[in-house]
């Protein structure tokens, strides 16, 4: 009897994403959880500039100190849109009289970027070109999440909480800076926080107090991003993270967790340096120190969100949260979350092994629903169009 065939796995990271090293960390996460016996786990490495490798010193984070193009045993692939392929183009322009390229096929892509071109729809739509089941968010609740203001319209629009903000554009800032403060001030009171729309991981977010801070963070998230936020800070809260899983009607939620931080807002450096191993290593509170009726209101709000834009898969739902009043608001969705959450799941029950196969299963869920889908509707409008002629055009 032989013996049953390992599933493919692409885990894709790195990117050109202000959240590289980020992705880096959490991808080594997630290629240590799978079950190698029933798993085949391949590093898929975008560099900085956008180079795509893969090969076994990728999975050492050693690799990653230097090029690692360099490193024998590393060669560079593409992922093809042809659904013929199903995969990787290895050496995809091969040099030398033997050199020659090859399809690596993939059964499921597992995206680990944070951030920009690859949590925010970009990567996702370039996989369901190529037609693999893929883990995590579609292009539409990827590039809803991954925008903040767009995240709160949504939100807004399904009775879910969220914090006052006013939205600009870095054209409108470098053009009429004065009219921009000016809206700011007219809708908001400070202190207030000012965002890019599009990063993560704490990345070029102020909070500002005066108008002299508030120039100087816009300045700052300007260079991050051209969608920018300016929105009200919530006095006296505390940060709540609650993870969900799942797809549709069959989602559940985690237990809720408290970071500990000694800023106003918890910095990237407190969320990835401190400890050496990105999310899984900040400081924090497990479960968090809310009531029970409390605990409940955030998990449930959390599932609403992640309903209200279409997700699937896993992602990570930030709140801000006054105990004393009972009031909350949903701050962020995740739709990637650093180090995956494991450390939530974990206290929830559920092994890194056996997260990873849930979330590869709803992958194949996901494909499956649409692959229902028709795409091939054939009609006599093109034969008919060329007996008659294009409309507005002479012969």
């Amino acid at each position: 009897m032989s013996a049953q065939r390992k599933t493919s796995i692409a885990v894709v990271f790195g990117g050109r994403s202000v959240e590289h090293d980020v992705s880096i960390v959490t991808a080594h996460q997630i290629m240590r959880a799978f079950d190698k016996d029933r798993y085949d786990a391949a590093p898929v490495y975008i560099d900085r500039e956008g180079r795509w490798f893969t090969g076994e010193p990728l999975l050492e984070l050693n690799a990653f100190k230097n090029e690692v193009q360099s490193l024998a045993g590393v060669v560079q692939v593409v992922l093809s849109p042809a659904v013929q392929h199903h995969g990787l183009i290895v050496n995809p322009t091969p040099s030398g009289l033997l050199a020659k390229s090859a399809v690596k096929r993939i059964d499921v892509v597992f995206p680990a970027i944070h951030g920009t071109h690859g949590e925010d729809g970009t990567l996702q739509g370039l996989l369901e070109l190529a037609d693999i089941p893929y883990v995590g968010c579609g292009v539409l609740a990827s590039a809803i999440a991954n925008h903040k203001a767009m995240t709160k319209t949504v939100l807004r629009g399904s009775g879910i909480p969220v914090v006052d903000s006013v939205n600009f554009t870095r054209s409108e800032w470098l053009a009429n800076p004065e009219e921009v403060i000016a809206r700011v001030r007219s809708a908001l009171q400070y202190p207030l926080f000012v965002k890019p729309a599009t990063l993560g991981s704490s990345i070029g977010i102020g909070r500002a107090a005066d108008d002299a801070m508030l120039r100087a963070y816009i300045d700052l998230a300007a260079g991050f991003d051209e969608h920018l936020l300016a929105e009200s800070a919530v006095e006296n809260a505390v940060e709540i993270n609650c993870s969900v899983l799942g797809m549709g009607s069959d989602m559940q939620a985690s237990v809720l967790e408290q970071p500990v931080s000694w800023q106003e807002f918890l910095t990237y450096e407190e969320k990835y340096l401190r400890g050496g191993e990105g999310m899984k290593s900040a400081e924090r509170i497990i479960p968090a120190p809310l009531t029970p009726a409390l605990t409940e209101h955030v998990q449930q709000l959390a599932l609403s969100a992640f309903r209200a834009i279409g997700g699937r898969g896993i992602a990570r739902i930030d709140f801000l949260v006054q105990p004393d009043a009972g009031v909350i608001f949903l701050n962020e969705i995740n739709t990637m979350p650093g180090s995956l959450s494991f450390y939530l799941w974990r206290e929830t029950g559920l092994s890194q092994s056996a997260l990873v196969d849930r979330l590869v299963q709803v992958a194949r869920d996901a494909y499956a629903e649409k692959r229902r889908n028709t795409y091939n509707y054939q009609t006599s409008l093109v034969a008919l169009t060329a007996e008659r002629g294009l409309k507005g055009m002479k012969k």
